[in-house]
């Protein structure tokens, strides 16, 4: 799957609208590399609760330093940017803010709530970390009414004191099945070429099921810089191919699996594909 390449100024031109509004991207922040696919769409993927993580994923290019104080006028800018960019669906995520009691969840709650009001048509989706678990930082997100509830599994359990410290994946797998349980549209994600062995991925695969969630994504690890991660693996197309069958078959509603999707990649179009 080749890039298609995108005029500078149609990138330039969201970047000054965000850089105006003082809100991050994780398109930017994450060096994603369909930054300019989706910037020439309209679209993007806002990143709230500041630019730094208390986490040390050591695949992530969002930078690990001492967290900003929360910024209370983030989620009227935030709401505002979707309004000036017409957006019909938008993806909200965050750092890993495990500095704060409730991990940031009633910050998310705010912004959806920002959004609605400037918003009410859009569809929104929330892409969180795993706030520890806690319940109630959950249900305050939930609570909120977020379209598509999204939380990224990242990995196979094998790899994540390697590559994901700080996290636990029976824990993230909770998360899941937990807001599944509440009547929710859930997604996951997970990035390929880490280490893991294609049996980790199908058994993976068999849990995202068993959690029912409705949305799985699989795409190519990048390495972000030299410093990162290694990429142990480049899979071929047929792999891919192989592993969205095998969870279609399994009973995924919406799998999509290729080298540049990432978790928020056709975010829209996965939503309205369930929705039929």
């Amino acid at each position: 799957m080749q890039k298609k390449k995108i005029a500078i100024a149609d990138i330039s031109a969201l970047k000054n609208n965000f850089k105006s509004k003082n809100l991050n991207t994780v398109c930017q922040s994450a060096k994603c590399p369909n930054i300019g696919e989706c910037f020439k769409k309209r679209t993007a993927t806002f990143l709230i609760l500041g630019k730094n993580c208390t986490r040390g994923c050591t695949f992530c290019a969002i930078d690990k330093h001492i967290p900003e104080p929360l910024d209370a006028g983030e989620p009227k800018r935030a709401a505002q940017a979707i309004k000036d960019l017409g957006l019909k669906y938008c993806v909200i995520t965050s750092v890993t803010r495990d500095d704060l009691k409730d991990g940031g969840a009633k910050h998310f709650a705010d912004t959806i709530a920002e959004i609605r009001k400037l918003n009410p048509d859009a569809k929104i989706e929330v892409l969180v970390p795993d706030f520890k678990g806690e319940q109630s930082s959950i249900d305050a997100v939930l609570n909120a009414k977020p379209d598509v509830f999204s939380h990224n599994l990242e990995t196979v359990p094998s790899l994540y004191g390697k590559v994901r410290k700080g996290a636990d994946y029976k824990r993230s797998l909770g998360v899941l099945k937990y807001a599944k349980s509440k009547g929710f549209k859930v997604k996951t994600g997970i990035m390929l070429g880490l280490g893991e062995t294609v049996n980790e991925v199908f058994n993976l695969i068999s849990d995202v099921k068993d959690a029912q969630a409705d949305i799985l994504t699989i795409g190519q690890y990048l390495a972000p810089t030299k410093k990162h991660h290694p990429v142990i693996k480049e899979y071929e197309e047929n792999e891919f191919c192989d592993m969205q069958k095998y969870a279609s078959e399994k009973g995924i509603k919406r799998a999509v699996c290729g080298r540049y999707v990432r978790s928020s990649y056709l975010a829209e179009e996965c939503y309205n594909n369930l929705s039929r």
